[in-house]
């Protein structure tokens, strides 16, 4: 694979949930709604790097995203490799969406980065 080792230099946001982006950076008015996050963003400079697990298409994706308070972009999209997708799936119970990663997600994506 090798496409994450082009972002190995970023920090990664391992605790960020999408639920917790959505609340820090556009809804909510990002203020620990859950008691968690503690910093206010104060404008387009404050932003994060983090990964999220897609559960909608037929096949697990991992993908790297860039958010700020204007939105989120896209790094890297990579599907899980099928035991892991497997794995990630039963742990979800099969149902639809978009997941914070889990530690064997981590665990896979780490490598990806650093190795």
């Amino acid at each position: 694979m090798g496409q994450l080792r082009a972002f190995k230099d970023l920090i990664i946001d391992w605790e960020m949930t999408p639920e917790d982006a959505v609340a820090i950076y556009l809804e909510w008015g990002n203020n620990g709604y859950r008691g968690g996050y503690q910093y206010a963003v104060r404008g387009k400079e404050d932003f994060s790097h983090y990964f999220v697990i897609n559960t909608w298409n037929e096949k697990p994706t991992a993908t790297l995203l860039y958010r700020n308070s204007d939105g989120a972009d896209e790094l890297a999209v990579l599907p899980l490799p099928d035991k892991l997708a497997d794995k990630f799936l039963k742990g979800v119970y099969h149902h639809k969406g978009v997941y914070p990663v889990n530690e064997d997600v981590r665990q896979w994506l780490e490598k990806e980065l650093y190795n």
